[in-house]
């Protein structure tokens, strides 16, 4: 996992997560890397001064176990807490935000198009950190 800090057109200010470097470039050249704040798509990446650590030390182990054990929190909760609606996500979506089914906490997966697509029509949608999502229910038959 990767943080950087991340700064929008208007000059909010904020910090998120990526799996990976190229995470981060994938998202934000399809348009998926948006402002909390304000909403904005013309995000960059804030001067940030790198935290190098330079050993394994029993300091650094206990953060990572820390990070491990709250990523694992939130795939629980996620897999107790939210419908599983696999590639079918950007639809049920849809359905939700037009009315045409009661809104719920869903995840699953979408193609980038789709993700781009749902947040031009104004949908309100979030990619999930591989780290953080839970492993999709499997399947019978």
């Amino acid at each position: 996992m990767i943080r950087y800090d991340l700064r929008c057109e208007n000059g909010d200010e904020f910090e998120a997560w990526f799996g990976s470097i190229a995470d981060y470039d994938k998202q934000a050249d399809a348009g998926l890397v948006e402002c909390p704040h304000c909403g904005s798509k013309s995000v960059s990446k804030a001067p940030m001064a790198p935290a190098v650590v330079t050993g394994r030390s029993k300091d650094a182990r206990k953060e990572r176990a820390v990070a491990m054990a709250m990523a694992a929190k939130v795939r629980e909760h996620i897999r107790d807490n939210f419908d599983y609606v696999g590639d079918k996500f950007a639809d049920e979506a849809r359905k939700m935000h037009s009315g045409e089914a009661d809104e719920r906490p869903i995840w699953g997966e979408a193609t980038p198009e789709e993700a781009e697509a749902l947040a031009e029509e104004g949908i309100p949608a979030a990619p999930l950190p591989a780290d953080l999502s839970p492993a999709p229910p499997k399947k019978l038959n």
